[in-house]
């Protein structure tokens, strides 16, 4: 579990900290975490866009995904080296050029499998163009394996398939698939682990199996059983249901969830309000961090120990939080 002295780990290329200045700290007692000012900084030349994802591979590793051209995807190692960027390289790969990966830019899910680490890219669509509306299963290099939505055409590794703006993706622990669709349909789809449809349940809604933005999915791991969770935000609710999709319960007084990661017994769920919250394997929340509810931006710079809009978050091994936010610097910490 995250443990006092855990790292909330830096503000990327906004933040400068001198050795003299007070450290910033978040949260209390167990949970309790100290901001690394200086994580996560991008070379000259580059930028992050708006925060889109972050997540943790088995080797700690951390990639960051923003609306940017330049880095698309910046990696790092868990003490803030940074190991490598993907911008034209990765565009290549997903077949569009370096703008229409900014565009679209949304979702990343890190998951292991029997064979091997994979990404699932999750693209919104641009609503300019129409590009986009696409789920993909890449390597840990980027490299595309599997490809479905609009404008895909049917072979051997992709398939069409009528997402309207998908959001997040989630993998079961018996290889199923979990998709919403949550900047268009409302509707959450489950897939088999060779992508074959199973099931469709949602539709746009406040009553329980009915959705106002399904911004995040998430397979739980922490019960008896799997369960799905999904964040829906503008109901300001956790979602829980079975792995098929039958629905159980809710976890009422989110304030605008986004997504989910899963650590030591406990689920992290960043919300777009301005806070992180922890919730235990009772559903029952056992922290709250940064609340910046009334801060405004143009002035976050002042209030470090604050967040605004937090989009994603991730976990390493040793408990450290990562978070991106959905502000035109990204502001990785």
């Amino acid at each position: 579990a995250a443990a006092a002295g855990s790292s909330l780990l830096g503000s990327g290329n906004r933040a400068h900290a001198s050795a003299a200045e007070k450290p910033v700290v978040i949260g209390s007692g167990k949970w309790t975490y100290t901001l690394d000012p200086t994580w996560g900084q991008l070379p000259s030349g580059m930028t992050y866009g708006f925060g889109c994802a972050v997540v943790v591979d088995s080797q700690d590793r951390v990639y960051v995904t923003s609306r940017s051209e330049s880095p698309c995807v910046a990696v790092f190692d868990k003490e803030g080296k940074l190991l490598e960027t993907w911008s034209k390289d990765f565009a290549d790969k997903v077949q569009f050029s370096t703008a229409q990966v900014k565009a679209t830019a949304h979702g990343l899910y890190w998951s292991k499998e029997p064979e091997g680490e994979f990404f699932y890219f999750t693209e919104n669509v641009n609503k300019a163009t129409g590009d986009g509306a696409r789920v993909y299963k890449t390597d840990l290099a980027g490299k595309v394996l599997y490809e479905l939505g609009k404008n895909v055409k049917a072979g051997a590794a992709s398939q069409p398939f009528d997402f309207t703006n998908p959001t997040d993706v989630a993998v079961a622990p018996n290889g199923d698939i979990y998709i919403v669709d949550g900047y268009g349909s409302q509707l959450v789809y489950r897939f088999d682990k060779n992508f074959k449809h199973l099931k469709t349940i949602g539709g746009p809604g406040a009553e329980h199996g009915k959705f106002k933005t399904c911004h995040g999915v998430w397979v739980s791991t922490i019960g008896k059983e799997p369960e799905v969770y999904i964040a829906d935000r503008g109901n300001g609710r956790l979602e829980v249901y079975s792995l098929d999709l039958q629905y159980k319960r809710t976890v009422p007084d989110m304030r605008a969830p986004c997504c989910f990661y899963q650590h030591a017994g406990h689920l992290y769920v960043p919300e777009l309000s301005a806070r992180v919250s922890i919730i235990d394997g009772d559903d029952n929340v056992v922290a709250q961090l940064g609340d910046g509810k009334g801060v405004k931006k143009e002035v976050l710079d002042q209030h470090p120990v604050v967040f605004a809009t937090p989009h994603a978050l991730a976990v390493d091994a040793r408990g450290d939080l990562y978070v991106v936010e959905w502000l035109p610097y990204g502001r990785p910490r």
